[in-house]
This record gives C-alpha cells, sequence and structure tokens, in this order.
C-alpha cells in the first residue's frame, strides 16, 4: 500500500540535547488539539496503535516523521513551531519539510537495512524467555522471530495484509537503554527481510519517541 510521509527536520542555533520523549511532550503540549501529535485522547485514555507522527532526535537535530493524516497535521503546524523548550529553550533556525510517497509491502527483493537508533525489541512477556535462553543462537532465532512480529504489527497498524512469511538475518549488538526512567536491553546493527520500509519509520516500542528507527543500507 502506498502512503503519504512527510518528514519535518528542524535545525537550531545549537545541537539540540534533549531526548525524543521531551521534544514529544513539548510538541504535544504546543498543540494538543492534535491527538496524533501525543497519542492521548483523554488523561486516562491513549491510542494504541502504529504511531502516524513519529519524534527522532539523530545527531543532535530533531526529525518529526508524519504519515498520511500524521504528515498533514505536520505541515499544518510546521510554521508555528519557531523553538523547542525541552530542558532549555532552543531557537530554531532552519526549517526543511519534506514529502514523498512511499509502498510499504513486503518485497520480492531482500532489503537490508540497520536501526539508527537503539530497537526496544523484548517486552515484559519475550523479556523472561530470552533471559531464560542459554546459547547466543537460541537467542538470535528468538530476536528474528519478534523483528518479523514488529513488521507483522506495524503492517497491521497501517492496514497492509502480508501473505507472505517473512524471514530476518540479524547482525544486533546488545545495550542497555532508558525508556520511561526504565532500564531496558536493546539492540543496534542491521538486518535483511523481504520488506519495504520507508527510512526513519520505526519499529518495536517506543516508535513514537524515537527508538527503533530504521534507515535502509544501499548495497552496492
Amino acid at each position: 500500500m502506498k502512503y503519504n510521509i512527510v518528514k519535518l527536520h528542524l535545525k537550531s542555533d545549537v545541537p539540540i540535547g534533549a531526548t525524543a520523549s521531551k521534544v514529544r511532550g513539548y510538541i504535544g503540549n504546543e498543540f494538543s488539539e492534535h491527538m496524533l501529535l501525543h497519542n492521548h485522547i483523554n488523561e486516562d485514555k491513549y491510542i494504541f496503535n502504529y504511531p502516524f507522527i513519529q519524534y527522532k532526535v539523530i545527531d543532535n537535530e530533531v526529525i518529526i516523521l508524519g504519515i498520511d493524516e500524521g504528515g498533514e497535521i505536520l505541515k499544518k503546524i510546521s510554521p508555528e513551531i519557531t523553538c523547542l523548550d525541552v530542558d532549555r529553550k532552543y531557537r530554531i533556525t532552519e526549517k526543511i519539510l519534506s514529502e514523498k510517497e512511499a509502498d510499504i509491502k513486503p518485497s520480492s527483493e531482500e532489503k537490508h537495512y540497520k536501526f539508527i537508533t537503539p530497537w526496544l525489541g523484548l517486552n515484559t512477556k519475550n523479556y523472561p524467555k530470552y533471559m531464560a535462553l542459554r546459547s547466543w543462537k537460541e537467542k538470535k532465532e528468538l530476536i528474528n522471530s519478534i523483528l518479523v512480529g514488529n513488521i507483522l504489527s506495524m503492517s497491521k497498524g497501517l492496514g497492509i495484509i502480508v501473505n507472505k512469511r517473512l524471514y530476518a538475518k540479524t547482525h544486533f549488538e546488545e545495550h542497555i537503554v532508558d525508556y520511561k526512567a526504565v532500564k531496558m536491553n536493546a539492540f543496534t546493527g542491521e538486518f535483511k527481510i523481504h520488506y519495504d520500509i520507508p527510512d526513519y519509520f520505526g519499529l518495536g516500542k517506543g516508535v513514537s519517541q524515537g527508538f527503533g528507527c530504521v534507515k535502509q543500507i544501499i548495497d552496492e
């Protein structure tokens, strides 16, 4: 299926030292009338779906990704974003808004990707199973299946029907990161799979807050 994708790139007079979570909090509060910016219906209800707006802080610069309706919201609020008040106030000196259409679907060709932000593939259900496995081979098989599951979850959230079996090849390194003030296992590295994933889309937990950000590697 084809989706309209808008990418808003914000640059400031000094490198932005905040997390994507804090950027999300600021933008969501400033434009609270748009639920997709913060995924809160009210104080007690949330939108539990693949996020159509995702925040990233990469190399001390902010990238906000909008998909379909999320992209329309980004185009609407972009002229009004003049600063980011996160830990300190950053003056926005440049805004780059780009728009394109992408076909997100299983691919006949194997595609090569890397996680440019840590991927939170483990959750409360699969973490005990992962930790109980003794060999790295067993752990890798589980991680591969979790990654495929994340891609299928993304597909479901976007309304994409996947009618073929997916297999992932991975080469990851394990890290410990902070997610909502909790230490969690995360992974960075590369993977290959027969699926078209647009650059800067996120997989796994914490997608709206910058985790699991994917970028394609073009093999020569």
